[in-house]
């Protein structure tokens, strides 16, 4: 189980200030709206700011009291509704980019408890090809962004930098006469190229280097997106993450778990090197960017500052 720091923090000022307020609505606010009442009638020479002042009241209780609305729906919001994520890097690319704003759905998952992010009420589960938002899970503290690649049941291969999808053989695989048979000896789905179709190329420029990547349009399921590849990358395979039973390159999805991949495909840390998404960490499902900047190259300084408006990036996220 892991703890989000951000949703106990405002869980805890919206509980705050809630206090804040029914203790005013209850004990203070009687007493002020008496001395109103008393002072309208009385006190011809109050301005009307400072019988409002005798009314609102202006210490700490009262300013905690007024923010709780706003603390309040910006919890509910951000827990039930739409969280907001900025994009810190290219492992998305070209689909998110790094400075990208984007708004991740709360609801199309589930509704989740907003502090250990265990499921109240299923709402629906991830689609192939959805953009999704999860915990890391090899540290929960952290939020990765990636694309559902293979499903629950699901055998995904990846081979020469494509991909292939395969309904999973039963326990005890084995090969008979060149066929591969599940363990009742029916014979083994055979694996499914994902549609990929060149659209171009992409050269990204640094101080010292370019590097050109090819662009293309993949399909998964229903979804059709684009990723791009480099070339040059050598073949990375040896890091894989290695599953029991099975080859390297190959994973079998077990049930409640998923397979993501970056569309950045040779610059994404996913489930090829570290394994599947638990459903219990799927944080939701990137829907639009409502923002994108580019920022300033300050040399890998901590702090840097937006230089440019990307007004051409706002929109759905495919």
């Amino acid at each position: 189980m892991f703890i989000s720091t951000i949703s106990i923090l405002l869980v805890l000022f919206c509980v705050f200030t809630g206090a804040m307020y029914v203790y005013d609505f209850i004990k203070l606010r009687p007493a002020r709206m008496k001395a109103y009442k008393e002072a309208k009638a009385t006190r011809t020479d109050l301005t009307k700011r400072q019988l409002n002042l005798i009314k609102d009241g202006e210490g700490f209780v009262q300013i905690c009291a007024a923010i709780f609305p706003v603390i309040f729906f910006i919890f509910m919001f951000r827990a039930f509704v739409y969280e907001p994520f900025r994009i810190p890097s290219g492992s998305m690319e070209p689909t998110l980019l790094s400075g990208d704003f984007i708004a991740v759905s709360k609801w199309s998952y589930g509704i989740r408890n907003p502090v250990n992010n265990e499921i109240w009420i299923r709402t629906g589960t991830p689609d192939r090809g959805d953009v999704v938002v999860f915990k890391y899970p090899e540290d929960p503290s952290q939020d990765y962004i990636k694309r559902v690649v293979g499903l629950p049941g699901d055998e995904v291969i990846f081979s020469n930098k494509k991909v292939y999808i395969r309904k999973a053989c039963n326990v005890g695989k084995v090969t008979v006469d060149s066929i591969e048979q599940d363990s009742n000896g029916q014979a083994c789905e055979s694996p499914v190229a994902v549609p990929m179709v060149a659209a171009g190329k992409v050269v990204y420029e640094a101080a010292t280097y370019t590097h050109e990547f090819t662009v293309y349009d993949e399909t998964l399921g229903e979804n059709q997106h684009k990723i791009q590849i480099s070339e040059r990358t050598p073949d990375l395979s040896q890091y894989y993450y290695r599953q029991r039973g099975a080859m390297r390159g190959s994973w079998v999805v077990p049930e409640g778990y998923y397979f993501v991949m970056g569309d950045n495909r040779d610059n994404s840390k996913d489930s090829r090197f570290w394994g599947f998404v638990p459903e219990k960490y799927l944080v939701g499902k990137a829907v639009c960017i409502w923002m994108s900047l580019t920022y300033a190259d300050t040399n890998g300084s901590f702090f840097t500052y937006p230089t440019d408006f990307r007004y051409e990036r706002i929109g759905s996220i495919q």
